[in-house]
């Protein structure tokens, strides 16, 4: 199983506080480094605020040089499908082939308010996340010397030169995650290298793969040829008070991190992480909330990492 780092900087982080959790992550082997795309705190104090996944992404690509770097997941609201692609093909560039592209619909509609964003309905924007899929692949993949074309009901492009191409070849891998039971595997099964469901318990997940391979089957897609994926926040302690301590620091509580996460003494972790893989989870986002803490990366690594 493959053990990544996520983090929400909007909950108050600056680019040097990203930096220091992706050069010890780096250090200490783990398969990625993901953030979240939002530009608004959720509950509590801003601090110094949040700052923009893929400005963040190009910084880091060049100041780390093998970890792997990606967004969990990009929101298709804030961007135009177009420039997305080219987005991230020069961070692709700049990482040298290191980017992993997730993309989702958008959902936290005080963000949109507050930044002056639009904000349309689910349905809408279900249809323009799978508009830009559309978009962003079809740019991607037009030869070199050859243009690309596209109307929908939302984007047109036309006659597109469809340049820069990102490094990796065919594309970066492509990241669809959520719980919507139609749309999203849907979504998943056409485009998505990988499928990430956020947070949830065994059940709930299991559930939500078997959605997207059942889709897969339906298209004539090996689901073998899928990547499934969990995203749980973490939370271990190598003794109790420590569990305690980090718990506090998070502002959450030790008996809902142990029912709701990866959490507890490693022994617990470790069979929070074996239930996952039991229902075909291959890769673990492992959500670390305080940034400050990098002694938590390391026992993570030490009594998780090297034993999964």
């Amino acid at each position: 199983m493959d053990l990544r780092i996520f983090t929400e900087p909007q909950q108050g982080a600056t680019y040097e506080d990203l930096l220091a959790v992706a050069l010890e992550a780096e250090r200490l082997g783990f398969d990625a480094f993901f953030r979240s795309d939002h530009y608004l705190h959720m509950g509590g104090e801003p601090g110094p605020g949040s700052t923009d996944a893929w400005i963040t992404l190009a910084g880091l690509a060049r100041d780390t040089t093998t970890i792997r770097l990606g967004t969990l997941l990009t929101a298709n609201t804030f961007r135009y499908a177009g420039p997305l692609a080219v987005t991230v093909a020069t961070v692709d560039a700049m990482s040298n082939g290191r980017v992993e592209f997730g993309l989702g619909a958008g959902w936290y509609e005080d963000e949109h308010r507050q930044f002056g964003i639009p904000f349309p309905s689910v349905t809408e924007r279900f249809d323009r996340l799978e508009e830009s899929l559309q978009i962003i692949a079809g740019l991607w993949g037009t030869a070199p010397g050859e243009r690309f074309s596209f109307e929908g009901v939302h984007n047109t492009v036309a006659e597109s030169v469809a340049l820069p191409k990102p490094q990796q070849r065919p594309h970066p891998p492509i990241i669809i995650g959520g719980l919507g039971e139609r749309r999203t595997p849907e979504l998943a099964a056409h485009f998505a290298d990988e499928f990430n469901v956020p947070f949830s318990d065994v059940e709930t997940t299991r559930a939500q793969f078997q959605r997207v391979a059942e889709v897969c089957a339906q298209l004539g897609r090996d689901p073998g040829t899928m990547t499934f994926s969990a995203a749980q926040v973490v939370c271990v302690g190598s003794t109790e008070r420590e569990l305690e301590r980090r718990a506090a620091a998070i502002g959450r509580e030790v008996s809902e991190l142990r029912h709701n996460g990866v959490a507890g003494t490693a022994d617990e972790a470790l069979s929070r992480l074996s239930s996952f893989a039991e229902i075909g989870a291959t890769r673990v986002y492992l959500q670390v909330l305080d940034l400050s803490d990098l002694d938590h990366l390391g026992l993570i690594s030490d009594e998780l990492q090297s034993r999964v």
